[in-house]
């Protein structure tokens, strides 16, 4: 049986040049976030739910509309990324977004490429308290112990591997453990160290014309 292909695409740092959530706290600088990075990234202390809770929390959501502009104006897709929306669609390839990311910006950035909604996987938000809370919709099912906030090894486990042929997308410690599941990764940045520590075989890329130029090699052999 030809399995469908379903691809699990990160948001902040792949389709996005940078990393908005680290842009977002590099701008607004409130203190100790440099701190709750380390602790994410260098320690491993604490989870990414943890991490990306705490660092919105020392925002004041009466910033809520500096933030959500920021967030919007700074950001810049990846090159090629329209043309890859495209490629998947006509060649019956099942894109989703699986974001650590937030709704205020996510949803706004990918408005001009029609992903359905349903399609896209990110935290939510809100500006009701004294402080930016995030909300998590798509928490670790009981397979997942990492904590991950968005959980994307749940979200990979719903499209099983004898029905799909299933690759990933990404660059940094959030796309880790789905990197662990899947039959094919593309990594750039972080998730390249992480998949040399394990050993675990991946595709680099800077653009999604890289993606697309390997994954057309790999439909014509």
């Amino acid at each position: 049986m030809l399995k469908q292909k379903v691809i699990f695409c990160d948001f902040d740092g792949t389709i996005t040049k940078n990393d908005n959530i680290v842009a977002i706290m590099k701008h607004f600088n409130p203190p100790g976030w440099e701190e709750i990075v380390n602790r994410l990234l260098q320690e491993r202390a604490i989870s990414v739910r943890q991490a990306v809770g705490e660092m919105f929390r020392l925002l004041p959501s009466s910033l809520q509309e500096e933030v959500v502009h920021f967030a919007i104006s700074n950001a810049a897709i990846r090159d090629g990324f329209a043309e890859f929306v495209t490629y998947c669609k006509v060649n019956n390839i099942k894109l989703l977004v699986t974001s650590g990311g937030i709704d205020f910006f996510v949803y706004p950035l990918l408005q001009p490429f029609d992903i359905p909604r349903d399609d896209i996987f990110c935290n939510a938000s809100s500006f009701d308290g004294e402080t930016i809370e995030i909300l998590w919709p798509h928490v670790c099912d009981n397979e997942c112990v990492a904590d991950c906030g968005m959980c994307k090894t749940t979200i990979i486990r719903s499209y099983p591997a004898d029905q799909y042929e299933r690759i990933l997308i990404g660059d940094s410690i959030t796309d880790f453990q789905g990197a662990k599941l899947v039959e094919t990764v593309y990594a750039r940045a972080q998730l390249i160290d992480l998949c040399q520590e394990l050993d675990r075989p991946y595709h680099p890329f800077e653009t999604f014309h890289d993606i697309i130029r390997d994954l057309e090699a790999t439909t014509e052999a």
